[in-house]
């Protein structure tokens, strides 16, 4: 399926969805599918195991879907056929919400948008079993995220207004409030994106007690940069959008190459918007090389979507080169 073609979860599918969510023995696994009792120690392994796989860089992600997808059905499994106390089922139910979520988000990435809703779905499930709101909200925030980037802002509002009611940690709000704005200046709402950016800075300025959920820890002040910097983008403030998110862009780490990738065509179509062609060459063409290396398929798609707009531009050096090279890729 191409971004365009939106899952079977309906925008009246979703909001009910969102309203109903209101190193290890061989013999000791076999037995737990077995309907024996499942252990703590198993679960720590299976924990582990999927932290570890879930930490790979992005150029090794793309080789890890199958070896995720297997390990999500063997806690699956083991929650269908094994016996465990509520303590470890919460835990397994848990995992299985974390690995679901990573799986939707490959799937996401290859532009699979209907198997990354039911991954995400069996998700929301696992994480109402596991009795965790907090995180039932953030794969609210996930569908949320795929609606908006899926041209259905008000959707993606509606969902991230419940997902709001069921967090409190402020770095989980400033990212739902970010991701809220994105789909406000989509909308064109002016008055009601400025507002979210404004919730969004100052939740991410508060210091919390506690560590962000996992979902969320990534979130940060470059993210918070290059978002209102598309948000602004959208909403005609070109000069000031090229100042966010050049400031974001400094911040980003290196180890977050792929969100560089998806950053750097953001600052593409601000270029183009404002007939800076050069500069919109250049870093399109790093975005291409970045994807190209760490193979992020959603990078080049959204690399593809430029191309219409620089064909306005034939007669500027590089750029046949660079269309040609689109071709190609």
């Amino acid at each position: 399926m191409d971004r365009r073609s939106f899952m079977t979860y309906s925008a009246v599918s979703l909001a009910g969805l969102a309203a109903q969510w209101a190193t290890l023995e061989p013999d000791r696994l076999t037995s737990a599918l077995s309907g024996k009792r499942v252990d703590s120690e198993l679960v720590d392994w299976l924990e582990d195991t999927s932290a570890k796989l879930t930490a790979l860089p992005t150029e090794q992600r793309q080789h890890t879907i199958r070896l995720m997808d297997a390990h999500l059905a063997t806690v699956t499994d083991l929650i269908e056929d094994g016996r465990y106390s509520e303590t470890t089922g919460q835990r397994l139910h848990l995992l299985a919400a974390s690995l679901a979520t990573t799986c939707g988000w490959h799937r996401f990435d290859l532009g699979q948008h209907w198997v990354a809703g039911k991954f995400w779905g069996a998700a929301l499930h696992s994480a109402h079993a596991a009795d965790d709101r907090d995180f039932g909200a953030g794969v609210l925030s996930d569908f949320a995220y795929q609606s908006n980037w899926l041209g259905q802002p008000q959707v993606s509002v509606d969902q991230l207004g419940y997902a709001l009611s069921g967090t409190e940690h402020p770095t989980a709000r400033s990212l739902l409030f970010l991701r809220r704005a994105r789909a406000h200046a989509a909308l064109g709402d002016r008055s009601a994106c400025y507002r979210d950016l404004s919730e969004a800075e100052t939740a991410l300025a508060i210091e919390a007690a506690d560590p962000a959920p996992g979902w969320c820890a990534w979130m940060s002040p470059a993210d918070l940069a290059v978002d209102s910097g598309q948000c602004l983008l959208d909403l005609g403030r070109t000069g000031e959008a090229h100042a966010r998110m050049a400031e974001g862009m400094a911040l980003l780490p290196r180890a977050r190459d792929k969100t560089r990738g998806i950053f750097l065509t953001y600052q593409a179509k601000g270029y183009l918007q404002a007939n800076d062609v050069e500069q919109a060459l250049a870093v399109t063409g790093e975005s291409l090389d970045l994807a190209t290396r760490i193979g992020a398929p959603r990078c080049v798609a959204l690399v593809r979507e430029l191309a219409p707009a620089f064909r306005l531009y034939r007669q500027v050096d590089g750029v046949p080169e660079f269309l040609e090279r689109l071709k190609a890729s």
